[in-house]
């Protein structure tokens, strides 16, 4: 019955943080035609870690030493899958954004068996191939199919996002979760302060804009992320990732409802293909992975 209730729990949170994240494509791309990607990322990231270490300060020193290099290894993979999102995110528009990176879902128990050694079905197959679909709907213009520096930054940045889902999934554990967390965080903030560090970092200097990234940081950052981690402690990969498959509906939603984007039948069908192989690459039967977690040992 306890159980059951850390999983119902778990479910939820991992539900508010993707609600969360989708909620912030229309807003990464508004800010990203006043801020760089790197220095928006260097201000976010370090604001989240403040707050969570604040708020936590005696998780990260209850890390044993195995969890630190977890987390540190997990850091830099969302590090760069951030970067690498922000980056494309400034030459696509914010549902495209979304539901690429949405993708995730679907290639997460494809590296899974990769990394894990376990067998492809042919539903997970099948999943791929529409999901391909979805993103050439969404993608198609009048003068073909439009792929371009944007869309496949973001899909690279799905593909690493994928990774950190999938090792999460096998190294987080619920009393450890807050630390893994904040040296998660901190790790991120690092890398991101380094990236933009050469060229300066340049504040932004609008209000709206300081409101914008305060809420992105601690919301969307560092609780999001914190609730990431606990969740993934009591959910399968499988099962984290059917839940998180929500974050392109979120992202399109948020997007309409502020204006950002317009619905219409290319966005809709395309929507309606990626979210239907996300679920459907989980209909496919194979091993759990937390029966794998030695595979991925570091």
């Amino acid at each position: 019955m306890r159980e059951r209730t850390a999983t119902r729990w778990a479910t939820v949170a991992l539900l508010a943080m993707t609600a969360s994240w989708g909620s912030t494509f229309f807003l990464i791309k508004d800010l990203s035609e006043r801020v760089s990607a790197l220095d928006f990322l260097a201000i976010r990231f370090p604001i989240a870690t403040a707050v969570l270490f604040l708020l936590f300060p005696r998780a990260v020193f209850r890390l044993p030493r195995a969890s630190l290099r977890h987390a540190a290894l997990l850091g830099a993979l969302y590090a760069v899958a951030q970067i690498v999102q922000t980056i494309g995110l400034a030459h696509t528009a914010a549902s495209v954004s979304g539901f690429i990176t949405g993708l995730y879902v679907v290639l997460t128990p494809i590296l899974a068996a990769l990394l894990l050694r376990t067998a492809i079905g042919r539903l997970t197959w099948a999943a791929v191939l529409i999901a391909v679909a979805g993103i050439g709907v969404l993608t198609l213009q009048p003068a073909g199919l439009v792929f371009d520096y944007g869309e496949q930054l973001t899909l690279v940045g799905a593909v690493i996002y994928a990774l950190h889902i999938v090792a999460l999934g096998a190294w987080s554990r619920p009393e450890h979760a807050m630390g893994l967390a904040i040296v998660q965080l901190a790790v991120i903030s690092l890398i991101c302060l380094l990236g933009a560090a050469p060229s300066g970092i340049d504040l932004p200097s609008r209000g709206t804009d300081w409101l914008s990234i305060l809420y992105m940081a601690v919301f969307a950052g560092g609780l999001a992320i914190a609730g990431q981690t606990w969740a993934q402690a009591h959910l399968t990969p499988t099962r984290a990732a059917i839940v998180m498959s929500m974050e392109p509906v979120f992202a399109a939603t948020f997007a309409v409802l502020a204006g950002a984007e317009s619905i219409t039948g290319r966005l809709a069908l395309g929507g309606l293909l990626v979210v239907g192989a996300m679920l459907l690459s989980e209909l496919a039967p194979r091993r759990k992975v937390e029966g794998e977690v030695p595979h991925l040992a570091v």
